[in-house]
């Protein structure tokens, strides 16, 4: 069953959602969709009577924007509660705390951030929203002289993003601060079965253009990537996934993963892949339809969907809002001169920019030797954006 919601429903899922015939319930948002008299739709009350029958319950939401109706409406599930112990940060640290008894963090109120004394706290640290989405008012501190600064920036992104997101998805009432994990960082799409197992259907490297940079700009998923990472992931996975109870639970997890191979987790998101639909790279890279192996409780077979991608590394870039530009001030984005700078352009998926601070999620192939990912990390987009004379 299917929660389609704002921002953004690719046309894969869609399509994805009629060839499958899967549930989807009528709201506000379907009258947007371009095909939605294909879709499969129910309204609320049939819906919550199918939710009542199926069993095992498989249900995916494409946004977190859906999680209200959830809470509201699902109480019979224990779907709630899944979500309750993921999107809460402060929640998560405290469930996971016998996995990383050493793990420092602390929960600061919205009122209390401006007056807080962060001196005797171990640097660097990240502050970021206990419930929060898309890298919103996440900042590191590496030192106590630039506090008054990322406090600024922070009231200024929160602001920002007033309206933007529900409170269940974006929500700046308190903060959590936590200490700096080591390691690269990784992406995992991947859903806890009937039995509790977790199946991982994609693992991406987030790479950062420096040591302060907290962006989402790029995700990119490879051979290598996914044999060197698979086992202790899913091993991690498992370990969380049993002490929270999850079953027939899709999640989009964020980890990092040291030299010694040893996975911490960053956040869980619930109930969705990669946000915005960007969980499609799966089926660019691999051919991985995520909506269809979670439905359908498919497991990948890596050795069989691996063969010939020696070399070859599947991305998505972010094409996101310069510093200090507002909406009000575009005229127009240069989406073909943006395309013309990489070799080989999977899909460009375009973002209504007045409404949300993204032009476009650009999908993506290069080799390993590639410098194309390095020069999309460091590009500013300023250079594409016609802006409205005042």
């Amino acid at each position: 069953m299917l929660l389609l919601e704002k921002p953004y429903v690719s046309d894969f899922l869609e399509k994805t959602a009629i060839d499958m015939k899967i549930p989807v319930l009528e709201n506000e948002y379907i009258s947007d969709i371009t095909q939605s008299r294909n879709l499969y739709l129910l309204a609320e009350d049939a819906f919550l009577s199918m939710t009542k029958k199926q069993n095992p319950l498989k249900l995916y939401c494409n946004s977190e924007n859906a999680i209200n109706w959830i809470i509201e409406n699902l109480s019979h599930t224990n779907i709630p509660q899944y979500i309750d112990f993921c999107k809460d940060k402060v929640k998560f640290r405290q469930m996971i705390k016998p996995l990383y008894p050493d793990f420092f963090f602390q929960e600061v109120e919205f009122n209390d951030i401006k007056k807080l004394d962060i001196t005797s706290l171990k640097k660097p640290f990240i502050i970021k929203p206990a419930i929060g989405f898309f890298s919103i008012g996440v900042y590191k501190v590496t030192k106590d002289a630039e506090w008054a600064e990322i406090v600024a920036l922070l009231m200024r992104d929160i602001e920002m993003a007033e309206g933007l997101y529900p409170k269940e998805v974006m929500n700046s009432s308190k903060f959590i601060i936590e200490e700096c994990i080591d390691g690269e960082e990784f992406a995992i799409d991947a859903y806890y079965n009937s039995a509790g197992e977790p199946v991982i259907l994609n693992i991406l490297k987030h790479p950062f253009s420096s040591d302060t940079d907290v962006s989402d700009r790029i995700y990119y998923t490879s051979k290598e990537i996914i044999l060197e990472n698979l086992e202790k992931c899913s091993d991690t996975l498992k370990k969380i996934g049993t002490i929270a109870g999850l079953s027939n639970f899709p999640i989009h997890a964020e980890v990092r993963i040291d030299k010694e191979g040893k996975v911490t987790p960053i956040e869980f998101n619930p109930m969705r892949f990669a946000g915005w639909c960007v969980t499609d790279i799966a089926y660019f890279a691999y051919g991985i339809n995520t909506y269809e192996y979670y439905f359908k409780n498919k497991e990948p077979e890596w050795n069989d969907i691996l063969q010939g991608k020696d070399g070859n590394v599947f991305s998505l870039v972010l094409i996101d809002f310069p510093k200090g530009l507002q909406a009000e001030n575009i005229k127009s984005f240069d989406y073909n001169a943006i395309s013309a700078r990489f070799s080989k352009v999977l899909a460009l998926r375009k973002i209504d920019f007045q409404k949300y601070p993204v032009f476009a999620f650009l999908f993506i192939e290069t080799r390993a030797d590639s410098n194309e990912l390095e020069m999309a990390l460091k590009m500013n987009y300023e250079e594409y954006v016609s802006k409205i004379v005042q």
